[in-house]
């Protein structure tokens, strides 16, 4: 793995970006009565997977921190799955694009726990 000095120039975190985006976007067409639970929880979810990568990627001098950050990053891609059956249980999103989501967070997850079985080589000795 080459060296990487920005933590914008980890596929995980755009593709981790990107996802949220889309959340945001998808958000906008929940019903007025969910913006205060469902809107809100997704839309911090999808947010929060990217901001604990960024965190992990700042403090991966520190194992434990880095780590830590990158369990937490998962933990908030997998509650941005539960949103999404959320979302589609209540006929709030097509079958389609729940399928592509979860896909996509798949994805993410599979690189989170790649990047903490390799956390040797992200910068700590």
């Amino acid at each position: 793995m080459g060296v990487i000095r920005d933590h914008r120039n980890l596929k995980v975190y755009q593709k981790a970006f990107q996802l949220a985006s889309k959340i945001f976007d998808l958000s906008k067409s929940f019903p007025q009565e969910e913006k205060y639970l469902l809107t809100n929880q997704i839309r911090h979810s999808s947010r929060s997977v990217g901001s604990n990568i960024v965190e992990a990627f700042r403090s991966r001098m520190y194992p434990k921190s880095f780590t830590s950050k990158i369990n937490i990053s998962e933990a908030e891609a997998t509650e941005t799955q539960h949103w999404l059956d959320i979302a589609l249980d209540c006929d709030l999103i097509d079958e389609e694009i729940y399928r592509a989501y979860r896909n996509e967070y798949d994805n993410i997850i599979g690189m989170l726990v790649n990047m903490k079985r390799t956390a040797d080589k992200w910068g700590f000795k």
